[in-house]
């Protein structure tokens, strides 16, 4: 593909254990032809990383994260900017955000669209934002100043915490935009002037990555202390995943049940979770292993019996799309039980191919629990129920395709 050709893909960090839906769509799109180079507002702060980011070719550039912190560069960007009409163009729109947001992460958006456009990635001549918050802001800006046409791609917690004029706006200026649930499409598409310009695209999942299970999962049903039955879950410990309301619904299960829970993932509220583990008596059934690479993860799923998120809409409003995870595990036919939020319903039918409870009910997800706990045979009809509809529905070939095709239409419109 010609250099010219250059897409600058902007990501609020990278690289990022919780984002492994980003990382193979980039992959994807490298190996369906497209030149990338990433562009990152935050460098990585996990320890571990993914195969698939060591398989990206793209080369990564990395802005300020803030801008105190790297005074002379941004001030250098500032002084190159000046004398080009670019910058004058970016202004008034910065002005007019500003005054219906007057915060520091305006002022820090704006300055990292002036360093990108200062150092701007040799051959790009295209921007696309991970993210319809931050990075959308940043793209936005830049766009501007380099004359560079941009498109975003929206996903969830940056949909639902950002206020609809900001999401309006960005919508008139992007190209088009995909988001991966339904009921974000729909949100956006209610925004949005040019409504054809919104588009639903899954994520789907790199099923090369998570091959079909051959073994079987057990046939434990919680009766035998010497072989409890394994739960899982993978997930950020942040207020959205529910973990509080999954350690209380464990906490009602009946005490003749014999279980065992592994928690896979960092995040802030590790600490106060262990804390309400041990309050409601449950820290000897619990085992917190932190962040793991992919490939730790596949053999979880298969080693377990259940895999369970309680999913719900924070107090700020932020909320899960669809979890890669519950599609990663359901490619394992690992049964799933999980909440009726955002766009799980659009993977999961309750008792047709996993159990869905209302969010924030830990007495509903403790009987959807007992259920599957105590029944093998429920586990193994949902669970292969789940790998159907994901190896038919949910192939990450067909979003980068939809991707890929959405950018060669705007090659072919460009002059």
């Amino acid at each position: 593909m010609p250099e010219t050709r250059k897409i600058a893909v902007i990501l609020k960090g990278y690289p990022r254990l919780s984002e492994t839906f980003i990382a193979q769509e980039l992959l994807g799109l490298e190996r369906a032809g497209h030149d990338l180079v990433l562009v990152a507002l935050r460098r990585p702060t996990d320890a571990k990383r993914h195969p698939v980011h060591d398989e990206i070719r793209a080369k990564v550039f990395y802005l300020p994260e803030y801008l105190h912190e790297e005074p002379w560069r941004v001030f250098r960007a500032l002084l190159k900017s000046l004398p080009k009409g670019g910058f004058w163009r970016a202004l008034p729109p910065f002005t007019r955000d500003l005054r219906r947001d007057w915060t520091r992460n305006r002022f820090r958006r704006f300055g990292q669209a002036l360093v990108l456009f200062a150092e701007w990635p040799a051959g790009a001549r295209w921007l696309h934002a991970h993210f319809i918050h931050t990075p959308a802001s940043v793209t936005a800006y830049a766009s501007i100043m380099a004359g560079v046409p941009w498109t975003c791609s929206a996903h969830a917690k940056d949909i639902w915490t950002s206020s609809d004029w900001e999401l309006s706006e960005k919508l008139a200026r992007a190209r088009w935009t995909v988001t991966c649930t339904r009921n974000g499409f729909e949100h956006l598409k209610s925004l949005a002037v040019e409504r054809s310009r919104v588009h639903l695209s899954y994520h789907g999942l790199d099923l090369d990555r998570f091959p079909s299970f051959e073994g079987d999962h057990s046939s434990r049903d919680g009766s035998d202390p010497g072989d409890p039955v394994c739960i899982v879950s993978v997930g950020r410990a942040v207020a959205k995943k529910g973990y509080d309301i999954l350690l209380k619904a464990l906490s009602l299960l009946p005490a003749d049940l014999n279980w065992r829970f592994d928690h896979i993932g960092a995040g802030d509220l590790t600490k106060d979770l262990r804390g309400l583990a041990d309050q409601l008596g449950l820290a000897p059934r619990v085992a917190w292993h932190g962040a793991l690479d992919q490939k730790d993860v596949l053999a979880r799923y298969r080693e377990s019996d259940i895999f369970a998120l309680a999913c719900r809409v924070a107090a700020d409003g932020d909320r899960d799309g669809l979890p890669n995870v519950l599609v990663e595990a359901s490619s394992q036919r690992l049964a799933c039980v999980s909440t009726r939020v955002s766009g799980i319903p659009e993977l999961l039918e309750d008792d047709q191919n996993g159990l869905v409870v209302p969010p924030e009910d830990p007495r509903a997800l403790a009987a959807a629990l007992e259920r599957l706990i105590r029944d093998p045979v429920s586990r193994r009809r949902l669970g292969a129920a789940a790998e159907r509809r994901v190896r038919a529905e949910f192939d990450h070939h067909s979003s980068v395709s939809q991707l890929s095709d959405l950018f060669e239409s705007e090659w072919r419109r460009a002059p």
